[in-house]
């Protein structure tokens, strides 16, 4: 029986990565346009990179198998 690799799904690869304890990270949204109604503050947090919430997880494990 041939095994068959599990394809990646490229565009979350792009968009998460994995921390050294093998959680995942991306960055926050609302960060692209419509800027100027945003305060100093709120635009420096979403700079800022965040853990994926625990309840997407298994999701995301499953679109990046060699992640």
């Amino acid at each position: 029986m041939k095994k068959y690799k599990v394809k990646t799904s490229k565009s979350a690869a792009k968009r998460f990565k994995k921390t050294g304890t093998g959680k995942l990270v991306r960055m926050k949204a609302n960060k692209s346009h419509i800027l100027n109604k945003k305060t100093t503050k709120r635009k420096r947090n979403l700079r800022k990179d965040t853990v994926v919430d625990k309840t997407n997880v298994k999701t995301m494990k499953k679109i990046l198998p060699y992640l």
